[in-house]
Formats: structure tokens, sequence, C-alpha cells
């Protein structure tokens, strides 16, 4: 019988965004191990995800952030955050959520939701320039793929939504890919963000 106590359950409730079953059965699967647990429901939320991916999401909500350091706004963001049903979308957790999404975006800057979203020709001129500063410094060919593999790894945190970390760690830890994930198994939709916009004082468009 796995060893762990119902602070546990809590902890991994905090730390992953899943139900208290969920939560209690990836402590019982992985025998009390929390990083094991994590693990088992992230992969365990990426399996359902892909099942419920072909699922027509058009409900859902706006969720917006306005960003006022000096008592108006600077910084403005709105995210439309998909799911199947609107009773999912008007649920307290989901709206929240969109709100959450759209304050990370506003502090993050990413550019697109999803790596396949980024332009063909944007990833070919990344992987150009990385490939020949790594030649320059005379590395051989075998170690300049995977510098360029791992950059490329990088550049995606950077700028895209899904394999950013999301910021507020000490209400979620992980990428917000993985949050919104963690959502869609919660609330058994395809859930999803679609798009988003963001608009910053004296900031021009990359």
């Amino acid at each position: 019988m796995a060893q762990f106590k119902a602070k546990d359950v809590q902890v991994l409730r905090h730390a992953t965004g899943v139900g208290m079953m969920d939560a209690k059965k990836a402590l019982v699967a992985c025998e009390g191990d929390m990083q094991a647990a994590k693990e088992w429901l992230r992969e365990k939320g990426l399996a359902d995800a892909k099942k419920r991916a072909g699922r027509d999401a058009n409900q859902g909500t706006v969720g917006y952030y306005m960003h006022q350091p000096s008592g108006y706004p600077t910084v403005g963001v709105i995210v439309e955050l998909a799911s199947e049903t609107d009773f999912v979308a008007k649920s307290e957790r989901f709206q929240r959520m969109a709100h959450d999404i759209a304050m990370h975006i506003a502090a993050a800057q990413p550019r697109w939701v999803r790596v396949e979203d980024v332009p063909g020709d944007t990833v070919d001129k990344e992987r150009d320039l990385i490939g020949r500063e790594a030649r320059a410094s005379g590395k051989p060919d075998r170690v300049v793929q995977m510098i360029v593999d791992g950059k490329m790894r990088s550049y995606y945190k950077e700028h895209v939504l899904y394999e950013q970390d999301y910021i507020r760690t000490e209400q979620y830890e992980g990428k917000v890919g993985e949050m919104v994930t963690g959502l869609a198994a919660a609330m058994g939709e395809n859930i999803g963000v679609r798009r988003f916009s963001r608009i910053a004082v004296g900031e021009r468009e990359a």
C-alpha cells in the first residue's frame, strides 16, 4: 500500500491543478512518489487531450488582463480560451484560467500559441543562424546539430505560449500548455487557447 498523507494530495493538486481523486490515484499508482505522480498525471492528461483533440470546441470565453503599475493601464491582453460547451465556459475555474493566462501573456510576451504555429521561414531562419554561429566556432557537424536542437528548444520556450513555464509558480508549477491540458482533463472537454493579442504602450510589433 502506497504511503502518503492527505497533505500530499493537496500539494499535488496545487502543483498540477487536477481534482482530488486524480491526485490520489496518481500517488497510489506511483507509490507516493510526488515527482513520479506529476509525470504520471502529465502523461495521462496528454493522452486524454489527444483523444479529445478532434472534437469541436466552439464555445469558450475571452479572458483579459490590464497591467496598471502607475494607476493606469500600460499593458493589455485578451485571450480566447475555447471549450466544447458553454457549461464549462461559464464555470469559475475556466474563467479564472482565462484571466490567469492573460496575466501570464502580459508578463512573458509570447508570440505564438503552439510550436506548430511558428512560421516555417522563421524556424528555418533561426536554425540557420544558430548553425552558422556554431560552425564559426569550429564545432563539428554532429555537435552543431545538437546545439541547434537545444537552442531551438530554448527559442520555443521563450516565444511559444504553451512551451513557457507559467509565471506564478506558487499557483502552478509547469508549462502553460500542461496547465491547459490539466484543465481539459479535469473538465473532460477539448480545451485550448485559440488566439491572443497583447498591446503595450511604447512597444512595436515583433
